[in-house]
């Protein structure tokens, strides 16, 4: 008999898919951005973009962008890959419908959602509060899963 797929399940796997790659493409760019002077590079896309360099904002992170030190750029090319890692392996567990994929992705997801309280508390916005929905639904979806998946198996 086939097993069925949980269509959700493969949803919030492939949504693990792509942080995955993104977070793959942001660690190839830092390591890219090695050795070169990110300050100009920073300036060359507000150019690009036609952003105001005089805004505050844009003005404050070209700032950042020049003080950015080689090792700092290295911490961030390897906590992307790392990340990524952890994100690959939560959605192949869950595309193949694993149990550990499921408490993998609990444990990880819930234990963010103290940081982005503390972030919604700090800097409120609705993006950050939907974000903070759709992480708490996955993880109540998947200990739900987790939960029935015991009781029949009990029976």
């Amino acid at each position: 008999m086939k097993k069925s797929r949980d269509r959700f399940l493969r949803l919030i796997a492939v949504f693990k898919f792509l942080k995955c790659a993104m977070l793959i493409a942001l660690g190839v760019g830092a390591f890219r951005l090695l050795h070169k002077d990110v300050g100009a590079i920073a300036e060359h896309w507000v150019d690009a973009f036609k952003l105001d360099p005089g805004n505050r904002f844009v003005d404050a992170a070209l700032a950042k962008a020049a003080r950015l030190r080689p090792e700092q750029i290295k911490k961030l090319g390897l906590g992307s890959f790392l990340y990524a890692a952890l994100f690959l392996a939560e959605g192949t567990g869950l595309w193949l419908e694993k149990r550990w994929g499921e408490w993998l992705t609990v444990i990880i997801t819930s234990s963010l959602v103290p940081v982005e309280v503390y972030e919604i508390y700090r800097h409120p916005s609705w993006v950050k509060v939907a974000v903070l929905v759709i992480n708490i639904g996955i993880v109540g979806y998947l200990i739900y899963r987790i939960r029935s998946g015991r009781i029949r198996s009990e029976q």
